[in-house]
């Protein structure tokens, strides 16, 4: 009688211990999920920003398009690699052209600008290169850097955001699919706010 006591108040005790663990279980995988989709979030705006742009220069082509959106597939990668790691599984798709948020500018449009670029750009000056070509960034971290499928590690280039005057000067640090790609921090410094590409840009070649 006492073994049977003893037996069923064993089973009770670890009936109540799975439940815990259960239980602690669903709230660890809801903080998870919870942390992940804030992460996503932004990565899917920034996945969608890039393919608004391939699908507007695809709708409406120049003779820049090409060299344009394979800089902005450079992008599109990157972000896809971060969001695998997030986990990220939401279904990211360009809008229809005509809705798409960044429309295709020409380069030539706007009168060059007549003030001193201001910025970190060390007050150096080179010969321009990549004529027409626009900027954006290429996700890496770390310090101000560039790479570039043009130029070789190790060269110096100058990149001016005519559009707000701003400039850096940075090495090449690793190779790309485009004349220049900014890292992160370099871009910070010419960016204007709330844009991923430098439409109207001044690439020189320094030293």
């Amino acid at each position: 009688m006492y073994s049977r006591r003893k037996n069923s108040r064993t089973r009770k005790v670890i009936i109540g211990i799975a439940a815990a663990a259960l239980a602690g279980g669903a709230f660890a995988v809801s903080t998870g999920m919870s942390s992940a989709g804030e992460n996503c979030a932004g990565l899917d705006q920034a996945l969608q920003n890039n393919l608004n742009f391939i699908a507007d220069q695809k709708a409406n082509p120049d003779a820049l398009s090409d060299a344009r959106i394979a800089n902005r597939q450079d992008v599109v990668n990157l972000i896809n690699q971060r969001r695998a790691a997030a986990g990220c599984t939401g279904d990211v798709q360009a809008a229809p052209p005509a809705q798409a948020t960044t429309a295709p500018t020409q380069e030539a449009t706007k009168p060059p600008a007549t003030e001193a670029p201001a910025g970190n750009d060390q007050g150096a000056t080179g010969d321009v290169v990549c004529k027409g070509s626009t900027v954006t960034l290429s996700g890496e971290a770390g310090a101000p850097a560039a790479s570039s499928g043009t130029f070789p590690i190790g060269t110096t280039l100058k990149v001016t955001n005519l559009d707000n005057n701003k400039s850096i000067t940075v090495k090449v640090a690793t190779p790309s699919g485009s004349c220049v790609l900014l890292n992160n921090a370099a871009f910070e410094e010419v960016r204007e706010a709330g844009k991923f590409l430098i439409r109207r840009a001044v690439i020189e070649r320094v030293g």
